[in-house]
């Protein structure tokens, strides 16, 4: 197995300083279980503040219940999960999302009989003290200017008016990273975020990821190796639950163990 270890020196990150000491998210030992279901077992990993780091393997490995488990949905039976050195192991999701990690799901959220605009504007104002208020908002609002401000990000501003069921599915995905970004996070999950979409929307994907600011840190799971790769600094592999590679993505094609996961054979 060409496991590199959480501990186990490896390159840094491109454009990232040589001398961080704290990780933005560290597991150690991170199991979780439902019922007799071993979903994740003890992992243990580092992620660098501002990596670019993508998480692939097949169906089942455990992928999906990592993102959960870091980010509150399903905490872990075992192990610990820190956040910029604070332990968040036992937080509730809304506690973590209030410390700086945002996320999107495989399944949508978006409220589609809203505007762009209009969900951008929940999704900030969810992330905000009196969040509650139903006030409409004024002239000059900071919740509306935010909400503008992220769709231009996610090249959306030409649709601010346009009602979400009429998006098309790029258009959706682009829309939802707006949403996970809509309260500052430190750290950003994206849940295969090009599930479905065309070989003509991969491309924007991809640009919209590199452009993200090198002052968050990015996570993703995904499929599509075309989008994954180029996106990250360092790939970690999973199978049944467990890490099995980490490397960076000019390794990962060629590990015997990814070929094996990927295209069959011994393990």
């Amino acid at each position: 197995m060409t496991t590199a270890g959480a501990g186990a020196s490896r390159p840094r990150a491109s454009g990232l300083r040589q001398t961080v000491t704290e990780p933005a998210i560290r597991l150690r030992g991170v199991s979780r279980r439902f019922g007799a279901l071993q979903a994740l077992r003890d992992v243990s990993l580092d992620v660098l503040p501002g990596e670019r780091r993508a998480v692939l393997g097949p169906n089942g490995a455990g992928k999906t219940t990592l993102f959960n488990t870091i980010c509150g949905d399903f905490p872990p039976t075992a192990g610990s999960i820190v956040l910029f050195g604070a332990d968040i192991t036992r937080l509730r999701p809304h506690q973590r999302t209030r410390l700086g990690i945002g996320r999107t799901y495989q399944t949508s959220l978006l409220f589609n009989g809203l505007t762009v605009l209009e969900n951008l504007f929940v999704a900030v104002r969810g992330s905000r003290p009196n969040r509650f208020s139903f006030r409409r908002p004024g002239r000059g609002d900071a919740a509306t200017a935010k909400s503008r401000e992220l769709a231009e990000r996610m090249r959306l501003s030409h649709l601010l008016d346009a009602q979400v069921l009429n998006l098309s599915h790029g258009q959706r995905r682009q829309l939802e990273i707006g949403m996970a970004m809509a309260g500052d996070p430190r750290v950003l999950m994206l849940d295969e975020p090009a599930a479905g979409l065309s070989p003509g929307d991969r491309p924007e994907l991809l640009r919209l990821l590199h452009e993200l600011p090198r002052t968050l840190t990015l996570i993703l799971i995904e499929h599509d190796m075309d989008i994954a790769l180029p996106a990250a600094d360092i790939v970690t592999v999973m199978k049944d639950g467990e890490v099995v590679v980490e490397a960076p993505p000019d390794r990962i094609e060629d590990d015997p163990v990814v070929q094996s996961i990927y295209l069959g054979g011994g393990h």
